[in-house]
């Protein structure tokens, strides 16, 4: 297995990262630091400013992610303002602000930024879906009030089934980067 370094202060982030990336023979180490985030209104910006700065501070190759929950009705909010959204009003000010909303449609975007150094890539996975009425499921961050296009069941309940990575976002990045640094190992770029 290929050794990489996955930087963030969320371990649940890294448990999800390292179920996707051992698939595909990833080892994935991780290194609790807190970095430092641009502002911008764009999620792949974010993640490799990220990148560069975790691989200055470490000089190893590293992976991190930015990553939001987009809501229709409020005009996408919270978006790159997730983390903060969560750590001041969480899910439930979310749903109070959708209380009497017609729609409830949003989508979860994933990047995740590589950098060596040398190279700076990013990899994008986004899931449609919806806000649920309630919170339900366990889950962590937006995920008791997530429901994926294609279930019934919140991110939390699919949690809770271990069938999460069947519908993320975070899935679907990890696989397109997985795919990319396996090329590059194959063929003896790493």
């Amino acid at each position: 297995m290929k050794l990489i370094c996955f930087a963030s202060n969320n371990y649940n982030k890294y448990i999800e990262t390292q179920l996707v990336l051992q698939k595909y023979a990833i080892d994935v180490h991780f290194l609790r630091i807190s970095l430092t985030e641009i502002q911008s209104n764009f999620l792949i910006e974010i993640a490799i400013e990220k990148s560069k700065s975790a691989f200055k501070r470490i000089s190893k190759p590293i992976i991190v992610e930015d990553d939001g929950l987009f809501i229709d009705e409020l005009k996408g909010f919270p978006g790159q303002y997730s983390s903060y959204a969560f750590e001041t009003i969480g899910y439930n000010g979310v749903l109070k602000l959708l209380i009497n909303s017609k729609t409830r449609i949003a989508y979860f975007r994933s990047v995740f930024a590589f950098c060596d150094g040398e190279i700076s890539q990013s990899f994008v996975g986004e899931i449609k879906g919806k806000i649920a009425h309630r919170a339900t499921g366990k889950g962590w961050g937006y995920d008791p009030i997530f429901i994926p296009d294609g279930s019934e069941l919140t991110f939390g309940q699919l949690h809770q089934e271990n069938r999460k990575a069947d519908f993320s976002h975070r899935a679907l990045a990890l696989s397109k980067f997985a795919d990319w640094y396996k090329y590059k190992k194959d063929n003896n770029v790493y």
